[in-house]
């Protein structure tokens, strides 16, 4: 099981992605800093003025709201590298974004159900979205762990030139999302 030091790791990373303050005028989130909305700021307690919001309370939002919450811990113990993708997807797109990549992935690559049932994409993970996991990797090994992350960031990738497809204002965001948010 991955320990507390490793999602660590995954928060100082995104954290120096996200940088410090920002307000961009084309960013719907408003006031953010250290990657974190002012909306959910508010939401976890936080009163004060964003420029002063503490890295340790956004270290604590990541890990509860963004790691444990959505279950991305549990998909850790069997690939940590689809978990660490997962919630990096869910920081920018949503956690239960993250989660349906992850199910459809699944079953796009099930072999229309050879290797395991199609499981409903709910954007949940659960049992069965486990199950499916485990099965797929137990029959691609390795290599299959590489596949599924491609997957993920492909369906990851669509969605960020659909963003900016249907909002100008994205285009703004669009070549960072694919700098550091892919591959």
């Amino acid at each position: 099981m991955p320990s507390s030091h490793d999602i660590d790791i995954l928060i100082d990373k995104v954290i120096k992605i996200e940088g410090d303050f920002s307000d961009h005028p084309a960013d719907g989130g408003g006031p953010t800093r250290w990657g974190i909305t002012e909306v959910v700021a508010r939401a976890h307690g936080y009163a004060g003025d964003m420029r002063h919001f503490p890295r340790e309370y956004a270290a604590a939002i990541y890990k509860d709201k963004y790691w444990l919450r959505p279950g991305f811990d549990q998909i850790a113990e069997q690939a940590p590298d689809i978990a660490a993708e997962l919630f990096d997807t869910g920081i920018n797109m949503g956690t239960g974004t993250a989660c349906g990549f992850l199910q459809r992935a699944l079953n796009a690559l099930n072999r229309n159900g050879r290797d395991y049932k199609d499981i409903s994409v709910d954007c949940e993970i659960g049992r069965k979205t486990r199950a499916a996991l485990e099965a797929y990797l137990r029959k691609r090994g390795p290599r299959g762990k590489t596949v599924l992350l491609k997957a993920i960031e492909a369906l990851q990738g669509a969605r960020y030139i659909k963003l900016a497809e249907t909002r100008p204002a994205n285009q703004a965001f669009l070549y960072g999302w694919l700098t550091n948010r892919i591959g």
